[in-house]
């Protein structure tokens, strides 16, 4: 188990480094929320005298505190599970605004995210056990697809599908005039209104899963025991998947744990172009309205979860790579 100690106490330390700059990085910014937030309560009339240093303790920003101090509590706050006071939703806390968000990000990037990993690896390993068809010699083709942005495939699914022939929604997260809750029409609705966006996420990276787990089988199917299991007579459906595909979906495996981390942070051009409730949405209005405290939670938390999704990663690799299980 060695290996994996090594590897926890290297997200550990990571995590550490992630967490401290996360701290320092927004004090050393020009200005600071309280500031922000007492500008734009003042435009709208009269405001308390102690309503800055009490905003800078609720922020965490008490000058009369060392950084040093500072950092202690906020270290504090993290255990307890504190993140802040949000601006932009004030007096609501950045808790309860990301957990509202964070369902909707989980379910569409996520879904979609594994949908088209399975896809594209299946796809990508049968084309490449049957070497020279037609799926084979049309997959290069699809490679296009991985170059196209996100957004723009999403403005053109708009256009045809929802605009032109109206099958989906235009934009939304779920039919505004449903009451939120896990009802079943609302649930419908809002597996209706994902469709289309979970479309643009699975068409536009499908493709790279199927080129690279084609690429690496192709090479997988020349190793010796492959050929041994072959000439074994074990059949067909076993060697490719036991043998073949179980081994060379270790580097498309990899990149798939560090687009399961980057789940949480959602695909911030798709949710901007369908206007979709989730984690990249809510990032891009915390970056317009200056909300460094949802910022630098946000930031925290997509941080976290590529770390968390990486040492699962190597759990998995162990699991699936015997010279991982040696080293372990």
């Amino acid at each position: 188990m060695s290996y994996l100690a090594r590897r926890f106490g290297f997200y550990l330390v990571t995590a550490w480094a992630a967490i401290t700059m996360n701290f320092f990085i927004p004090r050393l910014m020009p200005g600071n929320p309280a500031q922000i937030l007492v500008s734009r309560l003042s435009a709208q009339g009269p405001i308390a005298p102690g309503l800055y240093h009490a905003l800078q303790v609720a922020f965490g920003l008490n000058t009369n505190s060392s950084l040093l101090t500072q950092y202690f509590q906020y270290w504090e706050q993290l255990f307890h599970g504190n993140l802040g006071t949000s601006i932009t939703d004030y007096p609501a806390s950045v808790a309860s605004v990301i957990a509202a968000a964070l369902p909707w990000t989980i379910g569409l990037v996520g879904m979609s995210t594994v949908i088209a990993f399975v896809l594209g690896t299946a796809i990508g390993t049968v084309a490449a056990w049957r070497r020279g068809s037609w799926l084979d010699v049309a997959l290069p083709t699809t490679a296009f697809l991985q170059a196209l942005p996100y957004f723009w495939v999403g403005l053109v699914a708009i256009e045809i599908l929802a605009v032109k022939l109206g099958w989906f929604p235009i934009s939304g997260g779920y039919d505004p005039n449903l009451p939120g809750s896990f009802s079943v029409s609302f649930l419908g609705s809002a597996s209706y209104h994902a469709i289309l966006p979970a479309f643009t996420i699975v068409a536009a990276s499908m493709s790279g899963w199927m080129v690279g787990q084609r690429n690496v089988m192709i090479t997988t199917l020349d190793q010796d025991y492959v050929l041994v299991a072959q000439a074994k007579g074990i059949s067909q459906r076993r060697v490719m998947i036991m043998y073949a595909a179980r081994n060379a979906i270790l580097p498309n495996f990899a990149s798939f744990a560090v687009a399961l981390g980057l789940i949480v942070s959602g695909a911030l051009l798709v949710e901007l172009v369908f206007s979709y409730p989730g984690i990249g949405y809510l990032l891009l209005n915390a970056v317009n309205n200056e909300d460094y405290p949802l910022m630098e939670a946000i930031f925290l938390i997509i941080t976290l979860a590529v770390l968390v999704a990486n040492f699962l990663a190597d759990l998995v690799y162990v699991l699936l790579d015997p010279r991982a299980r040696q080293e372990a």
